[in-house]
């Protein structure tokens, strides 16, 4: 996902969505990747042209392209790197009221975790699966995915507010999934999220997600038959309560999860007591279906 706001950065996005010829370009590479001949075709265009709207997009950030050996001949493979853009205008002080940070899945400070398990980075795996110990490798803050069959992973983020700030809201939003031994697209499990020791509620999620088609994300190298992609989920909690989605998760409030701390902790728990025991899968930047952590949105 993109969001993107007035800055001068973004003004190559703005000037690449500003084509109906490119929108077109965006929907057919959607569904698979395509050479600029088959675009050309496609779209009875001459490759030439294709190839200077297919530089727009790149430029932007909105499609990627790979060089592959085909037929004898070498082709430029395109395909779209992002499916949401999220662009916020301006409104007065709207700098001032948000605070953003986001912490990378291998980042934790605390676990403890049941096989299956494991982790990986964007470039290979983290020792052996389905060995705890592994969680502790010095090379898992790099890990852009983790998952466990039952436990928890705590993270810790310092408190950012300044004297006199005061939170309205907080949005946490991740990807995440069930995990099966292998893929299931029915495998609900009962994840827990905490927030600074206090229990925010429980989200059933319905799988884990990858048997029709691999994350948009994840790397070529990641194995066919394992944890693919996620759920964009997230969560807020403000004065009125704990939603999930839009959808109500529990009534604490802002006022409940103890802002005044020195520093914020989140926890993920598969509890082995919850009626679901379907363990937990987090996606990070460079796996899944979105290109992010887990990330923090505070709104004063």
């Amino acid at each position: 996902m993109i969001k993107a706001n007035g800055e001068a950065k973004f003004m190559a996005l703005y000037e690449a969505l500003a084509s109906e010829v490119r929108w077109r370009i965006m929907s057919l590479i959607a569904d698979r990747e395509m050479n600029v001949k088959e675009i050309a075709a496609k779209l009875v265009l001459s490759p030439s042209i294709v190839t200077l709207h297919i530089r727009k997009l790149e430029e932007a950030g909105l499609v990627g392209s790979r060089r592959v050996r085909q037929n004898g001949g070498t082709h430029k493979m395109c395909f779209l790197k992002q499916n949401i853009v999220e662009i916020e205008l301006p409104t007065a002080s709207r700098t001032a009221k948000i605070r953003e940070q986001s912490i990378s899945v291998g980042h934790y400070t605390a676990f403890e975790v049941y096989p299956t398990c494991g982790l990986g980075t964007r470039e290979k795996e983290i020792g052996v699966w389905d060995d705890p110990r592994y969680f502790l490798d010095p090379e898992r803050v790099h890990a852009g995915i983790l998952w466990f069959g039952k436990g928890y992973v705590e993270y810790k983020t310092p408190n950012y507010l300044l004297p006199g700030q005061t939170a309205e809201a907080i949005e946490i939003s991740m990807e995440i999934a069930s995990e099966a031994p292998g893929l299931r697209d029915h495998w609900p499990s009962d994840i827990q999220f905490a927030f600074n020791g206090v229990s925010l509620g429980t989200w059933t999620s319905p799988a884990d997600f990858g048997r029709a088609a691999r994350g948009k994300y994840t790397p070529k190298w990641w194995h066919r038959n394992v944890n693919q992609y996620g759920l964009l989920k997230t969560i807020r909690i403000d004065s009125f309560g704990t939603f999930i989605d839009g959808e109500v998760m529990s009534d604490v409030t802002v006022s409940d999860i103890k802002l005044f701390e020195q520093f914020w902790s989140l926890r993920f728990t598969v509890d082995e007591n919850s009626v679901n025991v379907g363990g937990l899968t987090l996606y990070g930047a460079g796996f899944g279906n979105h290109d992010q952590d887990i990330n923090i949105r505070v709104y004063l």
